[in-house]
């Protein structure tokens, strides 16, 4: 079981500019990223966000887009699932929550999705396994950070990059800890 931090970044580290508008990533239309985020996707079990993200999805989104998956939104808000949607809303650290979250996947691995804030929560709490940055060909100048930790992180172990139509690239990393992790079980 794994838990992924799958993103997409701007040059200079942010993933959404100033105000969550992503209109600077949708420029760029899904069809160049399709089949690679469906591959990735057939391994996902369980999504976490935060508040933000899923106001952004139930902002934009005519419909849940995962209406087969369970969703763990953080939130220290009211906030209301959509319908047919299996959302819950919880609050508080995420090591209060991640066995829960784990048994939800089954087999599948949790797609730690959007903003930085919570994807640096798992890292801080060494329950971040992997990164997947979609580094896109532009810089925002400021915005949200890809991943704002308190301090600096061990050495991630690049595993793979894929290269898009368009210039983006996918860096894919395994978090230090579970490259220690991986180590140890050799």
């Amino acid at each position: 079981m794994t838990t992924t931090y799958s993103v997409a970044s701007s040059l200079d580290g942010f993933v959404a500019a100033p105000g969550d508008d992503l209109d600077w990533l949708l420029q760029f239309g899904f069809e160049p990223f399709q089949e690679h985020h469906d591959h990735f996707f057939a391994g996902v079990g369980a999504i976490v966000m935060g508040s933000s993200t899923f106001a952004w999805l139930t902002t934009h989104e005519g419909t849940w887009p995962y209406p087969d998956l369970p969703t763990w939104v953080f939130t220290s808000r009211a906030l209301t699932a959509p319908v047919g949607a299996d959302v819950r809303f919880v609050s508080g650290p995420v090591t209060d929550h991640q066995a829960v979250i784990e048994r939800s996947a089954g087999a599948r691995g949790v797609w730690v999705m959007g903003g930085g804030l919570l994807a640096a929560q798992y890292q801080e709490a060494g329950l971040l396994d992997e990164l997947r940055v979609t580094v896109m060909p532009l810089a925002l100048g400021m915005g949200a950070p890809l991943l704002p930790v308190a301090a600096p992180t061990s050495v991630f172990e690049l595993v793979g990059t894929t290269p898009f139509r368009g210039g983006a690239v996918e860096l894919h990393y395994r978090a230090g800890d579970a490259v220690d992790a991986i180590d140890r079980n050799a």
